[in-house]
């Protein structure tokens, strides 16, 4: 079975789908031994990875490697943040074909102006694209996939620009006509009644996605509760969460003058073979491997 396949089944299972960002295969398994159901190839981690904003630097190819880093070393679904599409409707064409190539489940185009800024950065220019513009992106990804099960999310990000909730629900379901299989609403607001708002009024006939990285008082218990949301994304914890660990393991090498007092903080280095399948290897190796 594909992975598309497996997430269009999840899609009609109950219960949320939860992803988790990731920006490599190391990650990407971790989400995957943590029991959750997908990975998502996170744009901002991605980035955030090689040092540099998350502002539409990185070419849809290194973003493409990412990704494919992923597939690779894990069995479950994979979605990835494809930003705006990298382009015009062209790019977003040639975009799906790539990724659906690579074995990713489904990807998500925002409906902003290329270049992008991350949605969540103070003073970022949040510049919509048209409604039109963007309807035909999608268009272009439905038009591009092989497989029926390939899926579109269409990102609005009206509530993010400030435009407000009559503008968003528009805006949703034009995407929906168009061609999308979900839709993400997001908000930057840390109050969740923003998005309450808009799951309550959507009538729309696609399922929601949210990404309560600036909500999480909004838990999976209420969002299960508010109905019509199929899939929460907990988008760069992972990244955040190891930032936070490196920096404080790299504080204390300086301050103590050595690496004498880090093992409580550290795991073991068996650990770490067995997230690179080294036990694999060394089987195969027992097989096949001749003097």
């Amino acid at each position: 079975m594909s992975r598309a396949k497996k997430l269009r089944e999840l899609f009609t299972r109950p219960g949320l789908v939860r992803m988790v960002g990731a920006h490599n295969g190391l990650g990407a398994k971790l989400v995957e031994r943590a029991g959750f159901e997908g990975v998502w190839s996170s744009s901002l981690e991605v980035s955030a990875s090689h040092g540099i904003p998350d502002a539409s630097l990185l070419s849809m190819s290194q973003y493409l490697e990412a990704a494919r880093s992923m597939v690779e070393v894990t069995s479950i679904p994979v979605v990835v943040d494809g930003d705006t599409g990298y382009g015009n409707a062209n790019n977003v064409f040639y975009t799906v074909e790539r990724f659906e190539e690579a074995g990713v489940a489904g990807i998500t185009f925002e409906d902003k102006k290329f270049p992008k800024d991350n949605s969540l950065l103070p003073g970022g220019r949040q510049a919509l694209a048209g409604v039109e513009e963007f309807a035909g992106k999608i268009e272009a990804a439905k038009a591009a996939r092989r497989s029926p099960d390939f899926v579109i999310i269409a990102r609005v990000e009206a509530l993010i620009a400030g435009w407000g909730q009559e503008e968003a629900q528009g805006r949703a379901n034009r995407y929906v006509e168009a061609g999308a299989d979900a839709i993400l609403i997001h908000s930057k607001s840390p109050d969740p009644k923003e998005i309450i708002e808009f799951v309550t009024r959507w009538q729309g006939r696609a399922p929601l996605v949210l990404v309560p990285t600036t909500y999480p008082s909004l838990t999976e218990k209420r969002i299960a509760e508010l109905g019509k949301v199929k899939m929460v994304i907990y988008a760069n914890h992972g990244l955040r969460t190891a930032i936070r660990a490196m920096e404080e393991v790299l504080a204390k090498i300086r301050q103590d003058g050595g690496i004498h007092d880090l093992d409580h903080l550290l795991v073991p280095m068996k650990h770490v073979f067995d997230l690179q399948d080294v036990p694999k290897m060394k089987e195969r190796e027992q097989r096949f491997l001749r003097d």
